[in-house]
């Protein structure tokens, strides 16, 4: 048996031992989906964010790329970014990261890695923005997790830019955008920062929404 057919034997086992627990959890799940959490986090198969939040299945929808990163440009995250706020209704969006990020670690190498470079100085520009602070810390390990805090950060603050966030904020609405750093360590998400519709943004990234475009 390959590892392909063990991973459906698996699913048939999870699947057989949710009906045995509640015979309607699957009718439930396949009826709405109502979450009040968008989850940005890093692709690492180490940090699921159903496992480490101990939530069910329809209670956190998840996006995940190399190194949790929020890009202005990206679509795909845009996508759900979109979604998530305007038909989800999520009430908190969390860019979570996670302490040793490989992803981190290879923004702080002159490494050449073909088309993930692209990806990478993304975080070669947090780097650039913080670097006085993270030039000053000697110990290796110590400051790739500092970047990878400065990244999620920034992160944060990218959403707040973004005219889906700042338009539901103009109309009353959620999200609270939250930054937090899981350690592969001992399993605890540590919190960094929260930003909502009352936090100061720089204005230059203030939206006029009256007589705009159309996203």
């Amino acid at each position: 048996m390959d590892e392909y057919e063990k991973l459906l034997l698996q699913n048939k086992g999870w699947a057989k031992d949710r009906l045995d627990l509640d015979p309607n959890y699957f009718n439930r799940l396949a009826d709405i989906q109502m979450p009040n959490f968008l989850w940005i986090g890093c692709s690492d198969s180490r940090v699921p964010a159903n496992e480490i939040t101990d939530t069910q299945p329809g209670e956190i929808f998840v996006h995940r790329n190399v190194a949790n990163l929020v890009v202005s440009t990206d679509l795909n995250m845009l996508s759900v970014l979109k979604y998530a706020v305007e038909v989800l209704k999520v009430k908190h969006i969390i860019v979570s990261g996670h302490y040793g990020c490989g992803g981190v670690k290879a923004s702080l190498t002159n490494n050449h890695y073909g088309m993930l470079n692209k990806w990478l100085r993304h975080i070669k520009d947090v780097y650039r923005l913080h670097a006085k602070e993270l030039d000053a810390i000697l110990d290796q390990e110590k400051r790739v997790d500092r970047l990878v805090e400065l990244n999620i950060i920034e992160g944060v603050y990218n959403l707040a830019k973004t005219s889906i966030v700042q338009k539901a904020w103009a109309n009353g609405n959620a999200p609270s955008l939250h930054g937090s750093v899981y350690s592969l360590k001992n399993g605890i998400m540590n919190h960094l920062i929260t930003v909502d519709s009352n936090s100061y943004l720089d204005p230059i990234y203030r939206f006029d929404f009256k007589g705009g475009l159309e996203d």
